[in-house]
C-alpha cells in the first residue's frame, strides 16, 4: 500500500470515527444494514456471522462464553459506521455454528472459527483484517493470531482474554484491555496474568487498564463502556 493510499484511508476512517463517537452518545443513531453469512472451517464445520457495512478494512468480533454474535450489535454498528466492514461471528456451539465431527463447544479448536472468518473476509475482498475478542473469544483470537500468516492480521484487541502459552508469537499490533478489579471465579485478579501476556508479546502493543470490576464485554454496560469503545476505535483507526 502506498503512502498516498494509506493517507486517504486514514482520512476516511478518521471522518467515520466522528460519526461512530456520535453513535456512542446518541442511541437513536440509525442502525447499519446487516446480513447473515456463513463459511466453512478447516475441520469441516460451518460458522455463521452477522456482517455489517463494507470496506477494504474488516473487523472480526468474537464473543465470550455465555454470549453470541448478537451481543456485539451496538459495537458492530458503531464500527461499521466508521467505515469498517464488520463481522460478528458465532463460535462453534453457539447459534447455528458448529465444528467438524467430534468437536465440542469451547474446545481447543475454536481458533479455527476465527481463521475461517479471516479467510472468508480475505477471499471476499478485504485487504486489512483486524480482530477483537472478548474473554474466551479473546483466547480464540490470540491463538489464531499465533498461527495465521504474518500478513493475514493487521491489529488485535484482547478484552480480558485468558492466557495463551506463546504470546511471543502474536502477529499484528495488539491492544490488551482489562479492568483493575476483574477477577476469575476463584477470586484471583486477572490483571497480573494479562500484564504478563502484554510484557511477553512483541511490539507494537498497548495495555489499557480501566477502573471497575467488569469483565470483557460486560465493560460496555458500565460507565467505562463509552471510553472502551472510543479506545478500540482509536486503536483500529490509527495510522
Amino acid at each position: 500500500m502506498t503512502r498516498g493510499t494509506l493517507s486517504r484511508r486514514t482520512g476516511r476512517v478518521a471522518s467515520g470515527l466522528l460519526g461512530a463517537l456520535a453513535f456512542v452518545v446518541a442511541p437513536g443513531f440509525p442502525a447499519s444494514a446487516q446480513s447473515l453469512v456463513s463459511f466453512p472451517t478447516d475441520d469441516g464445520g460451518v460458522i455463521f456471522a452477522n456482517e455489517y457495512g463494507s470496506g477494504d478494512h474488516a473487523i472480526i468480533l468474537v464473543h465470550g462464553g455465555g454470549f453470541a454474535k448478537e451481543s456485539w450489535a451496538e459495537q458492530a454498528e458503531a464500527i461499521s459506521e466508521a467505515g469498517f466492514r464488520t463481522l460478528a461471528i458465532d463460535l462453534r456451539g453457539r447459534g447455528r455454528s458448529r465444528g467438524g465431527h467430534g468437536s465440542r463447544p469451547g474446545d481447543d479448536l475454536i481458533h479455527l472459527d476465527v481463521l475461517a472468518a479471516i479467510h472468508y473476509l480475505r477471499d471476499s475482498g478485504a485487504t486489512w483484517v483486524s480482530l477483537v475478542g472478548a474473554s474466551l473469544g479473546g483466547w480464540a483470537v490470540a491463538r489464531a493470531a499465533t498461527v495465521a500468516a504474518p500478513e493475514a492480521i493487521d491489529r488485535i484487541v484482547l478484552l480480558a482474554a485468558p492466557p495463551i502459552t506463546n504470546p511471543e508469537a502474536l502477529k499484528g499490533r495488539t491492544l490488551f484491555v482489562v479492568t483493575r478489579g476483574d477477577v476469575r471465579g476463584e477470586g484471583v485478579l486477572r490483571l497480573p496474568s494479562i500484564r504478563d501476556q502484554y510484557e511477553r508479546a512483541p511490539d507494537p502493543k498497548e495495555l489499557l487498564i480501566l477502573e471497575g470490576p467488569a469483565h470483557a464485554q460486560r465493560i460496555f454496560d458500565t460507565e467505562q463502556g463509552p471510553r472502551l469503545l472510543r479506545e478500540i476505535m482509536r486503536f483500529l483507526s490509527a495510522p
